[in-house]
């Protein structure tokens, strides 16, 4: 399998609502490894189709202590518990983590990777990725779930990490 480039905010695909996947042919399954080879890569332990660049709603997981990633099509939140704030990061925001409100327990529906219908409850680590991942699918990064004071000081601090790659790549040229 290949590894893949992770896009980064403010790149648009991130912002865009991934599309039911309509068969499993080889495409999608290729798509889907390659996706838990980027994820490995990248040290992450969730990823989404949309961080690769691909509309289609595929995430991949795999927690510290698993020897095998979950493939999951087509995934919907059928039911989630309680609440608390938890500390989460992306790998579309790199170098970024701040304290998120999470349900404590979800249930997750969805078909697996050889695409046989499942539901799964999740807690912990678990419940965190897969909510995390949803909303990638659905179009909707962690800075959404922000204050608006905390998301407009990172804005700040992406645009001025901007100018100082332009200024760089300026004097590089």
């Amino acid at each position: 399998m290949a590894t893949l480039p992770i896009l980064e905010i403010p790149h648009p695909k991130l912002r865009k609502r991934a599309k039911k996947v309509r068969g499993f042919d080889k495409s999608m399954k290729k798509l889907a490894y390659d996706m838990v080879d980027t994820m490995h890569e990248a040290g992450g332990v969730g990823l989404a189709a949309n961080q690769v660049g691909q509309l289609w709603r595929i995430i991949v997981l795999q927690m510290p202590e698993e020897e095998e990633a979950r493939i999951y099509f087509d995934p919907e939140i059928i039911r989630n518990v309680g609440m608390r704030e938890v500390e989460e990061g992306c790998l579309s925001l790199p170098k970024y983590v701040n304290h998120i409100k999470r349900a404590e327990k979800i249930t997750l529906a969805g078909l697996d990777r050889i695409g046989k219908p499942f539901t799964l409850e999740g807690e912990g680590l678990l419940a965190r990725a897969m909510q995390h991942e949803y909303d990638h699918v659905q179009g909707i990064l962690m800075l959404d779930r922000l204050s608006p004071l905390k998301r407009s000081l990172y804005i700040k601090r992406v645009k001025k990490l901007e100018k100082i790659r332009a200024n760089e790549h300026a004097a590089v040229a």
